[in-house]
C-alpha cells in the first residue's frame, strides 16, 4: 500500500475533533503597540525612534514586490510606521484573522480595522481560548519584520539597540506577563548586526524569562557573516548556555525565492519552503549543529514535506567525500534528529510522510493572525488533516502539544503536557 492508502486504511483512529488536545501554537504574532518607543525612549530620541503617522497611502504590488504610495490623495487612512529612515505602511494583509478571506486585500489600514486580539493581551487571550489554544509563541509582525531585520537596517546602532531591547522587555514583561504568563511565551530578537552583543542579548532577556530567539534563516543575505565563518558562535554558546532555542521564520532572511523577476507571487508562495532546505544545509554543513550538540532549532511556517529528501541528498553528498564538508564528521541525518524542528498547518504530504520525517519533528502552528492561519477553526483544520493522514491519538497529542513543550522547554512556563 502506498503512503495514502496506508493513511485512509487508518483514518478512523483519529480522536474526534472535541477529543483533540488544546493546542501550542509555535508560530503566531503580534502586533507591536503604537505608543512604545515614545513612552519608553528618552525625549531626545523619540523622534527618530518607532512611532506611528496615520497618512493617507495607497498599496500597490508590482514586479514581484509591494510598494506604496505616500499620501496619495486618492489613499485610505493608513498607520505608518516611521523609524529614522524606515517608512513602512499597515496593510490589511498584516493582521485579517476573522475578516471573510474574500475580503481579505491589500489595502492599508489602522489599529482600529483589526481585531482587538492582534494587539492587546485580553482580547489575544479570549481568542486563544475560542480557537483551543493553551499557550503560543509571537513574532513580530509589521516594522520590525520575522527576526529583527529592521532594527538591523538602521544606520545609528546604539539607537537601534536601545529600541530593540525596549521592545524585548515589553515582549517579556507585558505582552508574556500577568494574565499572559505561561500562555503567551517570549521570543527575544537579537542584534543581528554583532553576535557578541546578540549573545549579551540572549543572556539579559534568558535571566529575565525567555528562552527563544527569532534569528535569520539565511543572515548572509542581510549582509552579515554567514554560518560558515564561525562568527556567530558566541551566540550559539550563549544560547546553550541559557537553554535556548532558535526560531527561524520563512522570509526572515528579507528574500523569498523566485524564478524570473516577472514571476507572481504565486510563483514565491508555491516555492517558500526551498529557504528552509537552504538553511538547514548552512547547519549541517557549516559545523555548527555539530559544534553545538545540545542546540535546537525550528523552521516556523516551512512545512516538513521537505525533509526527507534533503536529509537523504545531505546524507549522500556527505557519505561522496568530495564535497568539501570534511570537517563535518556526523552524518547530516543524525545530526538533525531530536534537534530541528518543522512548523506545519496545511501539510497534508508532510503526515503522511510522517515516519520517514520523524512525528516527533512536527510542530503545529495557527499563524494568527495572517492570511494564512486557520483562526478560529484551527482545530477543525488539525482534525481534517490528521484524519487524511490517519494519525492516531498519541501522534495528534504529539505534534499538537507535546513536541513544542520539549523544543521550547515550555515545562519552565508551566505548561505540561
Amino acid at each position: 500500500m502506498t503512503p495514502t492508502q496506508t493513511a485512509a486504511a487508518r483514518a478512523d483512529v483519529t480522536p474526534a475533533e472535541h477529543e483533540l488536545p488544546n493546542m501550542i501554537s509555535v508560530d503566531d504574532h503580534v502586533l507591536e503597540p503604537r505608543d512604545l518607543w515614545q513612552q519608553q525612549l528618552p525625549e531626545s530620541l523619540r523622534e527618530r525612534g518607532p512611532r506611528v503617522e496615520r497618512r493617507k497611502v495607497k498599496l500597490s504590488f508590482r514586479g514581484g514586490h509591494y510598494g506604496f504610495d505616500m499620501d496619495a490623495p486618492d489613499g485610505d487612512w493608513c498607520d505608518v510606521w516611521l523609524f529614522d529612515d524606515l517608512v513602512t505602511p499597515t496593510g490589511l494583509l498584516h493582521a485579517p484573522a476573522g475578516i471573510p478571506r474574500e475580503e481579505q486585500r491589500n489595502i492599508p489600514a489602522t489599529y482600529e480595522d483589526f481585531r482587538p486580539g492582534t494587539w492587546d493581551q485580553t482580547a489575544r487571550l479570549a481568542d486563544m481560548d475560542l480557537n483551543h489554544v493553551d499557550a503560543a509563541i509571537n513574532y513580530p509582525n509589521i516594522f520590525p519584520r520575522f527576526a529583527g531585520q529592521g532594527f538591523l537596517e538602521r544606520a545609528d546602532k546604539d539607537l537601534a539597540l536601545t529600541a530593540l531591547r525596549i521592545y524585548n522587555d515589553w515582549m517579556i514583561d507585558d505582552w508574556c506577563g500577568g494574565a499572559g504568563r505561561g500562555r503567551l511565551i517570549p521570543l527575544t530578537l537579537v542584534p543581528l548586526w554583532d553576535p557578541q552583543l546578540a549573545a549579551a542579548e540572549v543572556r539579559r532577556c534568558a535571566a529575565k524569562g525567555s528562552f527563544a530567539i527569532a534569528f535569520s534563516e539565511n543572515v548572509a543575505k542581510l549582509g552579515q557573516p554567514s554560518l560558515y565563518t564561525g562568527a556567530w558562535d558566541p551566540l550559539w554558546e550563549a544560547c546553550v548556555e541559557t537553554n535556548t532555542s532558535v526560531s527561524m521564520h520563512i522570509g526572515s532572511s528579507s528574500s523569498m525565492p523566485t524564478t524570473s523577476d516577472d514571476a507572481p507571487l504565486a510563483t514565491s508562495m508555491s516555492m517558500y519552503a526551498q529557504n528552509a532546505q537552504g538553511s538547514l544545509c548552512d547547519w549541517v554543513f557549516s559545523g555548527t549543529l555539530e559544534r553545538f550538540g545540545s542546540l535546537t532549532i525550528a523552521y516556523a511556517e516551512s512545512q516538513v514535506g521537505w525533509m526527507p529528501f534533503q536529509l537523504e541528498r545531505m546524507d549522500a553528498v556527505w557519505r561522496d567525500g568530495r564535497a568539501d564538508v570534511d570537517h563535518v564528521r556526523t552524518a547530516p541525518s543524525e545530526q538533525v534528529s531530536g534537534r530541528v524542528y518543522g512548523c506545519i498547518f496545511d501539510d497534508l504530504h508532510g503526515l503522511i510522510n510522517r515516519d520517514a520525517i520523524g512525528t516527533d519533528h512536527i510542530l503545529w502552528e495557527t499563524d494568527y493572525p495572517h492570511s494564512d492561519g486557520t483562526f478560529p477553526h484551527s482545530r477543525k483544520v488539525a482534525r481534517e488533516l490528521f484524519a487524511a493522514a490517519g494519525m492516531d491519538a498519541t501522534e495528534c497529542r504529539m505534534v499538537l502539544r507535546e513536541n513544542a513543550i520539549r523544543a521550547y522547554g515550555l515545562e519552565r512556563f508551566g505548561i505540561s503536557k
